[in-house]
């Protein structure tokens, strides 16, 4: 959703204290999954509204210092750096690249292509038409591509 570590935590323990807390109001209309899903979206969207731009500070000096001596040198060399480069190299550039979407295309792109939810439940729990999810999805599978090419990831 776009949130640091520590700030995705407290957002989970404020989803699971708002399902517990309003679980007995549950009807059943639509998949529990659905309907956490939809407090996730309520608490992040609420998040935002009260913090906005707080979260786009980048640690990345600190993570330099961890990996590098003064010299420059490795403190502890990666064991397989092709394995590396595959791995953690693309998942930081997936990533940054999702950071470059707006909110709303973030939110529709992660609840279908990582966590694999049908159109139905995405439109439900993000409230918007099929029209509209789709051209969220449009928009934000365009701008993943754009990135991803330009920081050198292409289909081959």
């Amino acid at each position: 959703m776009g949130f640091h570590d520590h700030r995705a935590e407290d957002l989970v323990q404020d989803v699971f204290l708002t399902f517990l807390e309003r679980v007995d109001g549950f009807e059943g209309r639509s998949q529990l999954r659905t309907w956490m899903f939809g407090i996730l979206h309520n608490k992040a969207r609420e998040r935002r509204r009260t913090s906005p731009g707080d979260e786009r500070t980048d640690p990345i000096d600190a993570e330099f210092e961890s990996r590098f001596d003064a010299r420059g040198s490795w403190v502890n060399p990666p064991g397989d750096l092709d394995r590396l480069l595959l791995s953690k190299e693309a998942g930081a550039m997936i990533q940054e690249c999702m950071e470059g979407l707006t909110a709303n295309q973030r939110e529709v792109f992660v609840l279908r292509e990582v966590e694999g939810l049908e159109t139905a439940e995405i439109c439900k729990i993000v409230d918007v038409t099929v029209t509209n999810m789709g051209v969220l999805m449009h928009r934000a599978r365009t701008r993943m591509r754009e990135c991803l090419e330009a920081k050198g990831l292409s289909r081959r």
